[in-house]
């Protein structure tokens, strides 16, 4: 008796067990829509919880706020979070048409000019009293004419030494913050003019640091000036900030057009040296990897030998460990320019004359000798201004 030829259906359908079904798995992983969606509801819970939208009033709100801008300027996001908005918080985005309207829009408070604001409304950062009084309500208030007349004149000029290219602007980290200094937040040109010291050793829950703080006298282009305190600028700075080089940073290429390429014109100009610090001080003695990078125009064994008086040398002897002569190299430009290169591994301690008098000097730096000797053969070829130290993975890298 022949058996029937059965079909693929057959099969299907005589599955008494339902060995053959199967059930699509469930997936754990989000799919880009569904990151964006929960992304929007927590700007959504924020709205229902407190009955308003996020404001730049502390971090978390400042974030949910950047959040929430972002997603208004993304059509292709606010087509996909419509069903979403319950709130309507996705369509409220208005056209700036007016000077008043880009005041409305200063969200950090930059624009004020009302004794009660501040420029950076932290809260809940550290709730102790004097930092309330400190951080959180430093006052600006609008300059009359002729106080602020010597300040635009400068503004006017920096602004046109950046169009020149004179100028330029500079990621900001911490070192650079210092008086004297131009520096952008938010879009507006700011000066600090100098810092009244009144804390060097802050107590915090983790510990004891090292983090000087004290009153700025801090200008602004628009015509306003802040005693705020130096740690809340650096904060402000830090969020949404940038440096202004000095004219000097675009001049670094002019110092090595010459550099070291010898004809029977050129005179020798002095030379690159590298000291390592035979000071007994605990402070010193206990930092691996230091070392003074200097440049002398006299002969460098010449230079040290009396290195136990001066301030320079850390009021210690050295070990001479290398020399590099040079030919066509601006001393002081030079200084600038090694400087500026390490600022961030720049020592950073006091030692005192025989008069009491504290000192700090800048020419020492913390970095691996083979860094240093790399720097120096860069200098020499002028190949240095390509390059920026990376001082967490201590290496140089391409800028």
């Amino acid at each position: 008796m022949s058996k029937k030829k059965l079909s693929l259906d057959d099969i299907f359908n005589d599955d008494e067990f339902g060995i053959l079904d199967s059930k699509p798995k469930n997936s754990t992983i989000k799919s880009e829509d569904e990151r964006l969606i929960e992304s929007f509801q927590e700007i959504n819970a924020f709205f229902e919880k407190n009955d308003r939208e996020p404001e730049a009033t502390n971090v978390s709100e400042f974030k949910l706020l950047s959040r929430l801008k972002a997603l208004r300027n993304d059509a292709n996001k606010v087509e996909i979070l419509k069903t979403y908005d319950t709130h309507n918080l996705l369509n409220t985005k208005e056209e700036v048409k007016s000077v008043e309207d880009i005041l409305n829009d200063d969200d950090l408070g930059i624009l004020d000019t009302d004794d009660t604001l501040s420029i950076f409304k932290l809260k809940h950062v550290q709730p102790a009293s004097e930092r309330a009084e400190t951080d959180f309500t430093a006052r600006r208030k609008a300059m009359n004419d002729k106080d602020f007349a010597p300040y635009e004149t400068q503004f006017k000029k920096v602004h046109k030494e950046l169009r020149e290219g004179k100028r330029k602007l500079v990621n900001f980290n911490y070192e650079s913050l210092k008086p004297n200094e131009y520096y952008i937040n938010n879009g507006i040109l700011l000066y600090l003019e100098s810092v009244k010291w009144e804390k060097q050793v802050q107590e915090f829950k983790s510990g004891t640091h090292n983090r000087p703080d004290g009153r700025t006298k801090t200008v602004f282009e628009n015509g306003t000036k802040s005693d705020m305190m130096f740690q809340s600028l650096y904060k402000a700075l830090h969020e949404n900030g940038q440096m202004v080089t000095n004219p000097d940073f675009i001049n670094e290429e002019e110092l090595f057009k010459n550099a070291n390429i010898v004809n029977e014109e050129d005179v020798q100009t002095g030379w690159i040296y590298v000291l390592r610090s035979k000071s007994t001080n605990p402070d010193i003695a206990s930092i691996n990897d230091l070392y003074k990078i200097g440049f002398s125009s006299i002969d460098v064994n010449e230079r040290i030998k009396n290195a136990s008086k001066e301030s320079t040398y850390l009021y210690a002897d050295v070990h001479l460990l290398d020399k590099y002569v040079c030919y066509n190299i601006d001393a002081q430009k030079f200084e600038h320019l090694i400087h500026r290169f390490f600022a961030e591994v720049c020592l950073n301690v006091d030692v005192f004359d025989d008069k009491g008098k504290r000192i700090t000097p800048r020419e020492w730096f913390v970095a691996p000798r083979s860094i240093i000797d790399k720097v120096i053969s860069l200098i020499l070829t002028g190949e240095i201004v390509n390059f920026r130290y990376d001082n967490i993975n201590k290496k140089l890298l391409l800028k």
